[in-house]
């Protein structure tokens, strides 16, 4: 009975769902510091970082897919971790900023500004801006509505000039990479920074994980292990069931 349990544990989160934590604010405005998300692992197809606890120790990937631009999916990052960050260039495609612009294969993405964010601050999730703004409890971002070619559309948020990651490339994608980047452009040490700098660099495919979906959990952080009410009081619930 108790190999059939951890047969069917392996089953579900090596091919079919597992949960993911957020655990940054790199994907803010649409990923809070204490989401847990789940993620489907079929999209991309299975390698070895798509396995609980990496076996069988397959090289390549079975059934491989490539993601959609503008997916947000979870990868195996350099240090081993697993990392969650937006599809923004495919195998072959060119991709820069200029002065935060993101330019897709020589043209300039949509970029529409929208009114400014409120993220709540908590325990989890303190005002961690540039230049810090804090209102009515929430913290505030400018944030801008951005387009794919796909129509894949989302809110990135741009705090601050930063010739470090907003003046960027061109570079082209290489054969089995993909280029990721995080929602919150000035917070976010993505594909546009080198693993020997702390960033992620191009992403092999074979590192994919999968798809996030829905938000099934969040938390602000105010709970205690050892408070079991809490688990309830710190829950954000208008969170369950949202987006990315």
């Amino acid at each position: 009975m108790v190999l059939l349990v951890l047969l069917f544990a392996w089953v579900l989160r090596s091919l079919i769902v597992a949960p993911f934590s957020i655990p940054s604010g790199s994907m803010l405005p649409g990923l809070y510091v204490g989401d847990y998300l789940l993620v489907s692992k079929w999209p991309y197809g299975y390698s070895r970082a798509s396995f609980l606890l990496g076996f069988p120790p397959i090289e390549g990937r079975l059934f491989a897919s490539l993601p959609e631009r503008g997916d947000v999916a979870v990868f195996r990052g350099p240090e081993g971790n697993d990392v969650i960050k937006r599809v923004i260039g495919l195998p072959g495609d060119v991709v820069a900023t200029r002065q935060g612009q993101l330019i897709l294969n020589g043209r300039a993405i949509l970029r529409v500004p929208v009114a400014d964010i409120g993220i709540e601050v908590s325990p989890n999730s303190p005002c961690r801006a540039v230049q810090p703004r804090v209102e009515g409890g929430k913290c505030l971002f400018s944030g801008f509505r951005e387009t794919l070619p796909n129509g894949e559309s989302y809110v990135v948020l741009d705090q601050v000039d930063n010739p470090v990651v907003d003046d960027f490339g061109p570079v082209r994608v290489p054969a089995g990479n993909v280029f990721m980047m995080g929602d919150n452009r000035d917070d976010s040490a993505d594909s546009r920074i080198p693993p020997a700098l702390g960033g992620m660099g191009f992403v092999p495919v074979e590192a994919l994980v999968g798809r996030a979906m829905t938000t099934f959990w969040s938390t602000d952080g105010s709970a205690s292990w050892l408070l079991p009410w809490t688990w309830f009081t710190a829950a954000r619930y208008d969170r369950i069931g949202s987006g990315h």
